[in-house]
């Protein structure tokens, strides 16, 4: 049966079935998009937390720590929560649209991206702030250094982040509702195909889902070999 799904799943990819393809390209834009907005707030609030003694940091570090390990179910609740008709957002009109998967998304992410920023920018060697310093950089100069030292180990949060958000199952079934041609992802869609019996189909998209983890696992590498190279 794995084999005659492999082959049939290998046919689909080959003639860009409709509802893989449908599926796939609404995962990769929908994980992309969240990921940027959240890459976009947690890199500032990372160095907000790692540079800034703000009232409560403590407290906020420890929450974005803990948010890193939150369930999908638990986070797609709370969207539910906020976006249905009875929830504070719910005059937009936004459950059970892809809007919401991104909405849910995003919260996935943002934990990553401003931990792994926070830490990074923690451990940069002291004198890279004294250096700045004595050389008259001011805050944004200093901010830009900071990010600089440290642009392998965000460029490694961005793309960890990508990858749990393109491989979650829970936020997107929850509020996305995996509605065909709508909100369905390709996590959702593999469940839902291979509970009916299209096993090819289900293959098929996981074999999408294990190559997006390979270019994901390929670019941390070049990241890794290019860093190495640039310190020797």
């Amino acid at each position: 049966m794995i084999r005659e799904g492999i082959l049939d799943a290998l046919t689909l990819l080959w003639h860009r079935d409709a509802s893989v393809m449908d599926a796939a390209i609404r995962s990769v834009w929908v994980s992309a998009l969240a990921v940027s907005a959240a890459s976009f707030a947690g890199i500032g609030t990372g160095l907000l937390l790692a540079r800034k003694a703000i009232p409560g940091r403590s407290l906020l570090v420890v929450l974005f720590r803990v948010g890193m390990a939150m369930p999908t179910v638990l986070i797609g609740l709370l969207c539910y929560a906020v976006l249905s008709r009875r929830g504070p957002l719910g005059g937009f009109e936004l459950l059970y649209t892809t809007w919401a998967i991104v909405i849910g998304e995003f919260f996935l992410a943002l934990p990553i991206v401003t931990t792994w920023t926070h830490g990074a920018i923690r451990r940069l060697d002291p004198r890279v702030s004294e250096t700045a310093r004595t050389l008259g950089a001011g805050p944004v100069q200093r901010a830009i250094t900071y990010l600089r030292e440290t642009r392998l180990a965000i460029a490694l949060a961005v793309l960890t982040a990508f990858a749990r958000c393109f491989t979650e199952l829970g936020i997107a079934m929850m509020v996305g509702g995996n509605i065909c041609g709508r909100t369905r992802t390709l996590t959702t869609a593999t469940a839902l195909e291979t509970a009916r019996g299209e096993f090819a189909r289900g293959v098929a998209m996981s074999l999408i889902l294990l190559l997006i983890a390979l270019l994901v696992t390929v670019a941390v590498a070049s990241l890794s070999r290019a860093d190495r190279e640039t310190m020797t």
